[in-house]
């Protein structure tokens, strides 16, 4: 039987990283409010092992959708620290833009991920802007395509905002769609297709 809000909150302190990965991916499906001091203190321990990159990648994700905007400064800090792992850099990106928009702030969050410089964490930023299927004014979404458009047409991080592309409008945004269509790499050229038609990709964050 799965775990309830209260089973998988408690789990967070199990011992086992497996077990406690289990229950932030739980919390993670759940949404739930009540975990998200519980998972803001969880993570906080977790990131001190770089060992479990995985379970800290699901606490992050978790906290995204369980959190509150109270825990953004945390996020914003955890991702400028150097020792801070590429995975938690994806779903810390993922978490501010999640937790900025209950708070009506998506917008500076994005515009903030991409100030870092930080690819990874710009992915992550738009891979929760597909996901949540953001319609973004059309300076963002210049701002965005300035960013992607300045890496090599190969480079993965084309592919969130090739599918995020399904809600945007524009002649910008059609022609960067456009180009998509000959990339080598299937998945952007599939969702590229897929945007053209207004239609967002099924495909899903780990």
């Amino acid at each position: 039987m799965a775990l309830d809000a209260v089973e998988a909150t408690r789990q967070l302190k199990d011992r086992s990283s497996a077990k406690r990965r289990s229950a932030a991916k739980r919390l993670r499906k759940l949404g739930d409010s009540y975990a998200g001091p519980a998972l803001l203190e969880a993570l906080k321990n977790e990131v001190r092992d770089p060992r479990t990159w995985e379970t800290q990648y699901q606490m992050t994700m978790a906290l995204g959708t369980c959190g509150s905007p109270a825990d953004l400064p945390y996020l914003r800090d955890l991702v400028l620290q150097r020792e801070t792992l590429h995975a938690v850099h994806t779903a810390g990106g993922d978490a501010i833009v999640r937790l900025s928009y209950m708070g009506q702030s998506h917008t500076e969050a994005i515009r903030w991920c991409l100030s870092t410089g930080n690819e990874t964490l710009v992915g992550g930023a738009l891979q929760a802007v597909a996901m949540l299927r953001l319609a973004l004014d059309e300076e963002t979404v210049s701002d965005i395509l300035d960013f992607i458009e300045a890496r090599h047409p190969q480079d993965g991080i084309y592919f969130w905002p090739t599918i995020a592309a399904a809600g945007w409008t524009g002649q910008r945004v059609h022609d960067f769609l456009t180009s998509c269509l000959s990339s080598p790499r299937s998945e952007i050229a599939e969702a590229a297709a897929n945007s053209l038609a207004g239609k967002y990709g099924t495909c899903r964050p780990l």
